[in-house]
């Protein structure tokens, strides 16, 4: 689907509701909160978005940049251009020419990143009531960044995406202050206007956020080589019917195609190829960063599952949380990972007797009105000598900083402690939440995120919150599908701790592996079987609100198809002097929107 038929899909979703003229808008061209003169644009760069590589090429890590002394300043320029297949393709460009670098900060730095959307202007089709915080209206070319899985502030110029726009030929300056307590681990940036951002995506505009020192909370990884791995998605000519084994959308593995038998003259699968040195074990960073395809990775030599030692899911290192112990791996073979979900893992190399070794993504059943994914294969390894290893991925930073290697242990770090105590905190509120969808009589899909007593509503971002919460409390939330297609579950601002994942079976899902017990942004629910007397798949979560942050942020489907289509809700974390903030005031959300308790 293009831009602007995406957009003018989104603003139709509900008569009477200019659902995306108030989203997005905030402190453009200027910094409201501090009064400082606005930022100098940020030029455009001549060749933007290159994707010169074949398929079947050598994956090579993303060019790289690291804070110094405590910040990391980037200047970004977003731009487009259209391919060899007519597809629209999206970037963040540096001025040296850096397409989507890797972010390497360290907990506590703060990362400042100025943006000018050098995209082609269009019409600014919605006007955006006041109180405005910049831009007074929007359109089809706007765009915002979202810091996936930063545990950073909701406030305008932060992490903020209810209320931030940029459009074209303007200028905004970002200011992200990551704790001193977050976790180490992989994070990831993309554009997160509503209505636009499954298209924005699937152009390729999306990029890797690390934060350092996971070698000091999990040992094993001291000194490997690692691969940043970002497979993003992106459209298959046509529309590939259900079932078989043609996916509804390509891949790419840092930008290498990964193409189908769907793609024009393809027969068979063509993977990317990875580089591995006999008898050695990599260190492998892989973020989903597609729109909708979902994925369920496997290490296999010769077709025989193979080892893969697990290390962190969504940036946070596994069995290591409250930072009182160093971390240990978890040994899987094999990892579900949604779309915007990332996974770090450990695996060594093919020894020479292997014929064929690969990472591939297995089959996956996402419903009777999902999309297709088939198992395909996502690269091939093959054993190269040191010197020609070493080469390619030093060739990878390409103007950037080298982060071929991960650093080496130096002492266990005792203050990454965000999480310590979860398991054990009094339960505030109890909620359940709900994905559902209707589809009318012209065949028009409407999604909604629903808290258990609202209307379903398609997202809004005018009506009032529909979970107001308390900081400095623990909630559980029961988060059920009640729809024939899988969808995932995305929360802003914070991580969660999967406390179940229950009913899955009744379709012939079973439980992700390795996933109760974690600290999670982004889960799966499968899809209901439609079976009245069967209950709803879900997932218990403890939503972790001890953290400082306040303000109003969003959660969603991270299937950003649905999310654009209304699978959304906002979420006001209120502070504990505010009056009448207490646990009768949250009860009361189940009142309908507009309520005085609400506000």
């Amino acid at each position: 689907m293009n831009r602007e038929k995406t957009w003018q899909v989104a603003v139709k979703l509900t008569p009477g509701v200019l659902i995306l003229a108030l989203i997005q808008v905030c402190a453009v061209a200027r910094s409201a909160e501090t009064g400082s003169s606005a930022p100098a644009p940020v030029p455009a760069v001549a060749d933007p978005c290159p994707r010169s590589f074949a398929a079947g090429s050598v994956v090579q890590n993303p060019a790289a940049l690291f804070s110094s002394h405590g910040v990391l300043s980037v200047r970004f320029s977003y731009q487009h251009r259209m391919d060899a297949s007519n597809r629209e393709l999206f970037c963040f460009m540096t001025p040296e020419g850096l397409q989507n670098p890797t972010l390497h900060v360290k907990p506590g730095d703060h990362l400042i990143v100025t943006l000018t959307n050098n995209t082609p202007a269009q019409q600014l089709t919605m006007t955006v009531n006041p109180p405005n915080c910049g831009a007074s209206s929007m359109g089809p070319s706007s765009v915002n960044i979202h810091y996936h899985g930063a545990n950073a502030s909701p406030a305008c110029g932060s992490d903020e995406v209810i209320k931030t726009v940029v459009n074209s030929g303007e200028t905004f300056r970002y200011e992200v202050a990551f704790p001193s307590d977050e976790p180490p681990g992989l994070y990831w940036y993309h554009p997160h206007i509503l209505g636009l951002t499954e298209h924005a995506l699937e152009g390729g505009a999306a990029g890797a956020i690390v934060v350092e020192g996971i070698e000091n909370v999990q040992p094993a990884v001291s000194g490997l080589r690692q691969q940043i791995l970002i497979v993003r998605d992106q459209e298959i000519p046509g529309e590939p019917a259900a079932g078989g084994n043609i996916p509804s959308w390509d891949v790419t593995l840092n930008y290498v195609p990964v193409l189908s038998p769907g793609d024009t003259g393809i027969t068979d699968f063509v993977p990317a190829r990875l580089l591995m040195q006999a008898g050695e074990r990599q260190f492998w960073r892989v973020s989903n960063s597609s729109s909708d395809s979902i994925l369920d990775l496997q290490y296999v030599f010769d077709g025989a599952p193979q080892t893969m030692q697990l290390v962190a899911i969504d940036g946070v290192p596994v069995n290591s949380q409250d930072g009182t112990q160093p971390g240990h791996p978890i040994p899987v073979k094999h990892f579900r990972l949604p779309p915007a979900a990332r996974v770090e893992f450990i695996v060594a190399a093919p020894p020479p007797s292997v014929q064929l070794a690969q990472l591939i993504t297995l089959g996956i059943d996402t419903g009777p009105v999902g999309d297709n994914d088939p198992q395909r294969p996502l690269a091939t390894i093959k054993l190269v000598d040191g010197a020609a290893g070493a080469l390619a991925h030093a060739a990878g930073a390409r103007g950037g900083a080298n982060d071929d290697r991960v650093g080496a242990f130096s002492a266990l770090n005792t203050h990454q402690r965000r999480f310590a105590g979860l398991r054990a905190a009094p339960v505030a509120v109890r909620r359940t939440l709900y994905f559902n969808e209707k589809t009318d009589l012209t065949g028009s899909t409407t999604f909604y995120m629903v808290s258990e007593g609202l209307p379903e509503q398609p997202f809004d971002p005018n009506a009032p919150a529909s979970i107001v919460a308390n900081q400095g409390t623990v909630e559980e939330w029961a988060v059920e599908n009640r729809t024939g297609e899988n969808h995932e579950f995305h929360i802003h601002q914070l991580h969660f701790l999967v406390e179940s994942q229950n009913n899955f079976e009744i379709n012939g899902s079973h439980p992700a592996p390795a996933v109760t017990g974690q600290y999670l942004d982004t889960v799966e629910v499968p899809y209901w079987d439609q079976n009245p007397s069967h209950p709803f798949p879900n997932v218990k979560l403890l939503i972790d609100f001890r953290g400082p942050d306040v303000g109003s942020f969003v959660y969603h489907c991270h299937i950003a198809e649905h999310e654009d289509k209304g699978m959304m809700s906002i979420i006001e974390v209120l502070p504990p002097s505010v009056a009448g903030n207490s646990a009768s005031r949250i009860h009361a959300i189940g009142r309908p929107p507009g309520a005085a308790s609400l506000k």
